[in-house]
């Protein structure tokens, strides 16, 4: 069998560049070299007294401490489960007990939480960072410094991403070392031109697999520098990037939104080279006006959990095209099959609707103890993605939305994408989701959940404008107000709230 383990990111570029700075920690000032970082992922390592095969649950916020525990699973020859941080104990004690998990890091800033959840599953807690009194620390821990880390299988477990579960129960990916580490390369050396002098923004969350593999594991790849951001907002985030250099931005569509706004307030802009977008729709309005205010094109990516994420990104070498998620990376397939056959995969036409499907190295191994659920997702060796798309005479593959976000007006299919990306282009709309709501005349009505701008609009000029913009079925009858849209953990708007509160029907203004 082949041997390969994701620690070796870390561990050959702290053999390649010691000296180099690996971290900025924003919130605790730190500054730590590769060599440094990988002493300090080694000596937890040795304190964690693990097997290899272990599953290690983390939970810890974008702090050093993150990739110095991370690594640390790695080298020890466990497996690791990144714990969201905004979960309840409840949701994160089925996490903990569905994956097996031998033990809980977490950091001290969330000790409240990981020792409730820890209790209702049974399973030990250690802490990193400040002391806590009766919490054993990782850092007083007994145990030597690995001398290197524990050899594993490239087929071997690397990562379980939990999925946000959007129906029912989370379930855990299985991304192996092979997967990460593939992902994590291509990223760096096939998609973007990236250089080890360039400097990285980390304010996507690293529990998340986008923050995971193409923000802190591509960069570590790269010889690059991180700066660890441990909570987003576009007024904090303009002038960390201005002092310390950062020349290339990963983040999502909330994020980019944020910066707009905090840019017009700014004295300086960051001279940022690379942007990259993911984990949800960038409206093209965004997209257009991110560019004329910081003179950096942003490159709009698309993956999942289930694809180690990334599967398809806007690339220079394709050039990139705005509204679509570009092509698909160096040695991964994605084509456009036929949505409603189930039991096999029936590739469609170039311009044809229909289901994204995956195949290539960054195909997961499975869902944990869920054969059904994988038997469902991976078809004749294709992944399904439950995402409609359509993929052009170019190659550019657009994603129209969701399967189960569809929304079918009197018959007629509505793509919420589409009615999202007329609303946004309206100067008073900072952000705007668009559900279903239960109708009985129609079966469904179209619903926009809107964030307007300081200056306000009302529910009669948007769906005027809308009107003009869209098909007679399309534009919403229905507007309503909010002051902020739900988010998951990662920064995607939480559709399934918002049918919960809004689902009613009622016409809102």
């Amino acid at each position: 069998m082949t041997q390969l383990s994701l620690a070796t990111v870390l561990a050959e570029s702290a053999r390649k560049y010691p000296d180099k700075l690996a971290v900025i920690d924003s919130a605790t000032t730190e500054r730590i070299t590769y060599r440094d970082l990988w002493q300090q992922t080694l000596a937890y390592a040795g304190g964690l007294d693990i097997n290899p095969g272990d599953v290690v649950a983390v939970q810890i916020p974008n702090l050093a401490d993150f990739p110095r525990v991370y690594y640390a699973v790695l080298a020890a020859g466990g497996t690791i489960v990144p714990m969201h941080l905004l979960l309840t104990p409840e949701e994160n004690a089925y996490v903990l007990k569905d994956s097996g998990a031998k033990m809980l890091v977490a950091h001290s800033s969330q000790l409240e939480n990981a020792v409730a959840a820890a209790k209702l599953a049974g399973v030990p807690v250690v802490s990193v960072g400040p002391a806590v009194p009766g919490i054993q620390r990782l850092e007083d821990a007994p145990g030597k410094p690995l001398r290197t880390y524990v050899s594993r299988e490239a087929e071997d477990v690397a990562v379980i991403f939990y999925t946000s579960g959007t129906t029912g129960k989370p379930k855990g990916a299985l991304l192996t070392h092979l997967n990460l580490v593939m992902n994590t390369m291509v990223n760096v050396f096939d998609v973007h031109e990236l250089y080890d002098d360039d400097v990285v923004m980390g304010c996507l969350p690293l529990f998340h697999t986008f923050g995971q593999t193409v923000g802190m594991n591509g960069t570590f790849r790269l010889g690059g520098t991180i700066v660890l951001m441990a909570r987003f907002s576009g007024e904090a985030a303009i002038p960390l990037m201005v002092k310390e250099n950062v020349t290339i931005f990963h983040g999502v569509p909330t994020m980019y939104i944020g910066l707009l706004e905090a840019a017009a307030k700014a004295d300086t802009l960051p001279s940022l080279r690379i942007c990259v977008s993911g984990g949800a729709s960038l409206p093209v309005a965004v997209l257009e006006k991110f560019t004329e205010t910081f003179h950096a094109t942003i490159y709009e990516g698309y993956g999942l959990s289930e694809t180690s994420p990334t599967a398809t990104t806007n690339q220079p070498t394709f050039g990139a095209k705005p509204g679509t998620v570009g092509h698909p990376i160096w040695g991964v397939e994605v084509e456009i099959a036929r949505a409603e056959v189930d039991e096999r995969i029936e590739l469609l036409d170039d311009g044809e609707l229909g289901e994204i499907v995956i195949r290539g190295h960054n195909v997961f191994a499975g869902y944990l103890n869920n054969p059904g659920a994988t038997a469902e997702a991976v078809v004749d060796g294709w992944f399904r993605t439950g995402d409609l798309g359509i993929k052009d005479a170019d190659g550019f593959i657009s994603i129209v939305d969701r399967k189960k976000d569809l929304v079918i007006r009197g018959g007629f299919n509505v793509y919420p994408r589409e009615v999202e990306e007329a609303l946004a282009r309206h100067p008073a709309v900072q952000q705007v989701a668009v559900i279903g709501v239960p109708d009985p005349v129609h079966g469904e009505e179209i619903c926009a959940v809107v964030v307007p701008g300081p200056g306000g609009v009302t529910a009669e000029e948007l769906i005027e404008w809308s009107r003009e913009k869209l098909g007679k079925h399309k534009y919403p009858r229905q507007i309503r107000f909010a002051e902020t849209l739900p988010l998951g953990p990662s920064f995607k708007v939480l559709k399934r709230e918002l049918r919960k509160t809004y689902g009613s029907g009622q016409q809102g203004g």
